[in-house]
């Protein structure tokens, strides 16, 4: 294997803890041998662990259905301008591989982009004061407080001015083990450390409080310093409670003075309104108050204006009127079915009064009724929202819009029900969480058990999206109610979850939760539950923690049957949505020699190790049916050289009639490319500087083999074969 792939440290200096009862993702087990890899062997056959249930055909066959519809949703994501959240939103992020907040995705964070974060920051006091002093004297502080006080912004300050800005800057993932980071002695020294939203602790008090006070003491003696932002309840553990500064936000008005004295500032008159100054002192949010000083450019009546939250005072304005249950719950139904055609949201928004209705026969008031009388007025009529009685009643809120869905003919566009902007979507759910009880929520939250079953992936993946806008209000209910129940259940709803989770990285403070929630049913919580971990490791949220993601994978790969075949789908799937980002990709492709190259010959840990590998080279791109490494080869820098690396792994194993296949539909890909005879030759020099003479010789035989097949047996694709063997021969 390559130097670059020998030795690559896969654990990144984390500390990865170890799966109870199992050696974990990063620690290989111990394997017994396998059988031998014969090169005429294309049975397909693998060693399996003894006592391991077999799935059934139809099993796979539905995870593999389920798979299929993720990869829809996903590549939806990708194709339509790769919007993940409302365009003004300050969590958006476009492209799977992009954090809207530094530091977020672990990894190395850029001075650049420590110095965007802090151009305009104030230390809020008494509390950075005294955080920094905690820092000095400790090396650790945890700085906890609400979501959007500017907490990240905080760390990043207190780092820069303790290192006086020479130390590299990493971030570390937030499902870490303080414990074993500090047993995995990976910290390197005259190094500054994040960790953003900490979820990751799961030790009991008392050992946590050992496993701290080691980390204290090995970052001191490596002149390294660590600062952790969590939410306010982690001031409650004990072993936590004396490295807890609690954090608030800076005055509004001081901040806003700051930002407009800075150099870079825009001239400010010295005559603001009142008006202005007096919405700038209701700003709860540092970054609200940023914006609202740097508006000034375009005048105080735009800035005023742009304080003036329309929105907001729309949505609440329409709630506090009180409306009836025929308005309300159409409202609430289209909160989780945003965009779906009008006659599929009629349908659904009446089992959402069925359920009501049912939940009324206990004794209870309705959700939106003030009084008995009113709840007998209403029986006996299930829905009486007419389309032109929703356009009266939900103006400045809703419209309707005439489109085909994706990938459908413009002729068949229907009629949809959307909210005028994604922003009253999230509001509208907001005030429904704040307004409403039980008497509302036991009966949606029934109703949207009902959607996770239907097969309409468009009806469950917007159900997706609103629950996950729901998880910014109510994570532990979601958790608890919804998501725990679906991620066991049937494939439909376990695609659903997954869909959640990956929409919840939408939000840079439920990321990390979203992790957390997904690594919960990785192990010893049943094969479904695993399943559903696999497939939520996927898109957004494995781009985001892709260390993390790949290694929790390559973990499932060594389970049952049926876990693995998720695993490397899985697998495939995080490597097809990073075709358009070469870093992730090269990421992925390295991360995989690395696994190969540590796996002994002739063990069962190499035949898992070769199986997913056959399946990265035979996959088809995201969008189309392209073979993916064609692109990989045409796309990314020194592509060549990691794909050739892993075919030649797989040319003496059992899957080596699958790998010269793939091999051929990528020559086939490659033929009408304008440089794809350079990108062939740099194949075959990447193959040529790992192969045996054992594999050339076999390559060279089986090549010209396969290409006689109609399949392959294209003009162009013999020639590029020739330009291929030649470079290996050479």
């Amino acid at each position: 294997m390559a130097d670059d792939a020998e030795g690559w440290d896969l654990s990144d200096g984390l500390g990865e803890p170890p799966v109870p009862g199992l050696e974990g993702p990063l620690q290989e087990q111990q394997e017994s041998p396998g059988p031998t890899e014969r090169p005429g062997d294309d049975s397909g056959s693998h060693p399996r662990a003894e006592n391991v249930e077999q799935p059934e055909p139809d099993e796979k066959e539905k995870d593999g259905k389920g798979y299929d519809d993720l990869r829809r949703v996903l590549g939806q994501q990708t194709v339509h301008n790769n919007f993940y959240a409302s365009v003004d939103a300050s969590g958006a992020a476009f492209g799977f591989g992009t954090a809207a907040t530094p530091g977020l995705a672990p990894g190395s964070v850029a001075p650049s982009e420590i110095d965007k974060a802090l151009r305009f920051y104030l230390g809020p006091q008494p509390c950075f004061d005294e955080a920094f002093g905690k820092l000095e004297s400790e090396h650790i502080v945890v700085l906890t407080g609400q979501d959007n006080s500017g907490r990240a912004a905080g760390s990043f300050a207190l780092l820069r001015k303790i290192t006086g800005g020479g130390a590299g800057l990493r971030s570390l993932s937030p499902a870490n083990s303080l414990a074993d980071l500090a047993a995995s002695r990976d910290i390197k020294a005259g190094q500054a450390y994040v960790i953003l939203d900490y979820v990751g602790e799961t030790h009991v008090d008392a050992v946590q409080a050992f496993g701290i006070k080691r980390l204290s003491e090995e970052l001191q003696g490596k002149g390294s310093y660590l600062v952790i932002t969590a939410a306010e309840d982690t001031r409650r553990r004990l072993a936590l409670r004396d490295y807890c500064v609690p954090w608030h936000t800076p005055d509004p008005l001081e901040l806003f003075h700051h930002c407009t004295q800075l150099p870079s500032a825009p001239d400010v008159p010295s005559d603001l309104p009142a008006e202005l100054l007096e919405r700038v002192k209701e700003l709860r949010r540092p970054a609200d108050v940023v914006a609202a000083a740097t508006g000034l450019a375009d005048g105080p009546d735009v800035a005023l204006k742009a304080l003036t939250d329309s929105d907001r005072e729309l949505v609440r304005n329409w709630f506090h009127k009180e409306p009836p249950a025929g308005d309300l719950l159409p409202l609430a139904a289209l909160a989780f079915l945003e965009g779906v055609p009008e006659r599929t949201f009629e349908q659904h928004s009446v089992q959402l009064s069925a359920h009501v209705r049912d939940w009324e026969q206990t004794g209870e008031l309705p959700a939106a009724e003030a009084d008995g009388a009113a709840t007998t007025a209403r029986r006996g009529v299930v829905f009486r929202q007419t389309r032109a009685r929703w356009k009266e009643q939900a103006v400045g809120l809703v419209r309707t819009e005439r489109r085909a869905g994706p990938g459908q003919d413009p002729s068949r566009s229907e009629r949809r029900i959307v909210f005028h902007s994604p922003r009253i979507r999230e509001l509208a759910i907001a005030e429904l969480h704040d307004l409403y009880g039980y008497e509302l929520w036991y009966p949606l939250r029934q109703w949207l058990s009902g959607l996770s079953l239907v097969d309409d992936l468009d009806v469950r993946a917007e159900v997706a999206r609103g629950v996950a806008l729901l998880a910014r209000h109510a994570l532990v209910e979601v958790d608890e109610n919804l998501l725990r129940t679906w991620a066991g259940g049937i494939t439909s709803q376990r695609v659903t979850t997954a869909l959640t989770l990956q929409f919840m990285c939408d939000d840079p403070h439920l990321a990390p939760q979203a992790l957390n929630v997904a690594l919960g049913w990785a192990d010893r919580k049943g094969p479904e539950r695993a399943i559903t971990s696999a497939m939520a490791l996927t898109g957004r949220l494995g781009s985001l923690y892709r260390l993390e993601a790949l290694n929790w994978l390559w973990f499932l790969t060594h389970r049952g049957e049926r876990m693995a075949f998720a695993a490397r789908r899985s697998l495939v799937l995080l490597l097809q949505t990073a075709e358009r980002e070469p870093d992730r990709a090269v990421f992925m492709l390295r991360y995989v020699r690395t696994r190969i190259a540590g796996t002994p010959r002739r063990s069962t840990a190499r035949s898992h190790a070769l199986r997913a590998t056959v399946q990265l080279l035979e996959a088809h791109q995201l969008e189309g049916t392209g073979p993916l490494p064609a692109a990989l080869l045409s796309g990314i820098p020194d592509g060549a050289r990691h794909l050739g690396s892993l075919w030649t792994s797989v040319l003496l194993s059992v899957c080596r009639r699958r790998a010269v296949g793939a091999l051929c539909r990528t020559l086939v890909a490659l033929r009408d490319e304008p440089q794809g005879a350079d990108v062939v030759c740099h194949l075959g020099e990447a193959m040529h500087a790992e192969m045996s003479p054992r594999q050339w010789d076999a390559l060279r035989k089986d090549l010209p083999t396969a290409l006689n097949h109609p399949e392959y047996a294209i003009p162009g694709a013999r020639e590029l074969a020739h330009v291929l063997l030649g470079s290996l021969s050479n």
